[in-house]
């Protein structure tokens, strides 16, 4: 069997392969993602098409230099609006993002590919609706101390596993896209690579 190695160093992309039973090993893609966002917005690009060549550029960087290995690259992006939103430099602008997001429905879109030696040989968009509620400011003091420097990793700014699961009235979509990796697809493509038992 061929080894598959994740792209990311994603905490939650590594606990849900590790708990649905995947091998593999990390080896996080060193890519410049604002660079790369900036310059697919300036194209007009989906948010979509974002977040599917921020998993594909991952997953093939990493891919050229794991020869014979399959490669799995994910990220994650938030539509509001028409902005695309990544991850938050500071908590900072992470509490302004929590204030912009309060009260609204946000569109929170996760990708995955696969590679191998430098080229894609399959990805997947998946999409899911998800309500803030109205956020009061010590409820976010508190959740922003508590969470802390963790979140800068996430998108949006939330682990829904955790007490981000309190910033919400609704989630429309399947769990584990929500949580950053659309993994029954990804298995599926696993096993059709034949790294897992059909």
């Amino acid at each position: 069997m061929s080894r598959l190695v994740l792209a990311s160093a994603s905490a939650s992309r590594k606990a849900l392969l590790s708990a649905a039973g995947v091998d593999f090993t990390v080896a996080p893609a060193d890519l410049n993602e604002p660079a790369l966002m900036d310059d697919l917005i300036a194209k007009g690009s989906t948010a979509d098409a974002i977040a599917t060549a921020l998993a594909e550029q991952k997953a093939v960087m990493v891919s050229r230099r794991s020869p014979g290995a399959i490669v799995l690259g994910g990220d994650s992006v938030v539509a509001l609006d028409r902005d695309v939103i990544s991850k938050s430099h500071d908590l900072a602008a992470l509490r302004a993002l929590l204030l912009r997001l309060s009260g609204r429905t946000h569109r929170l879109i996760s990708a995955a590919a696969l590679a191998r030696d430098g080229k894609v040989i399959w990805q997947h968009t998946a999409s899911a609706l998800m309500t803030v509620r109205s956020l009061s400011d010590a409820f976010l003091d508190r959740y922003l101390e508590q969470e802390g420097e963790a979140l800068l990793g996430s998108v949006g700014g939330y682990h829904l596993e955790g007490l981000g699961a309190q910033l919400f009235e609704s989630a429309e979509g399947d769990y584990f896209s929500i949580l950053g990796l659309p993994l029954l697809p990804v298995l599926a493509a696993l096993r059709a690579e034949g790294l897992l038992l059909t």
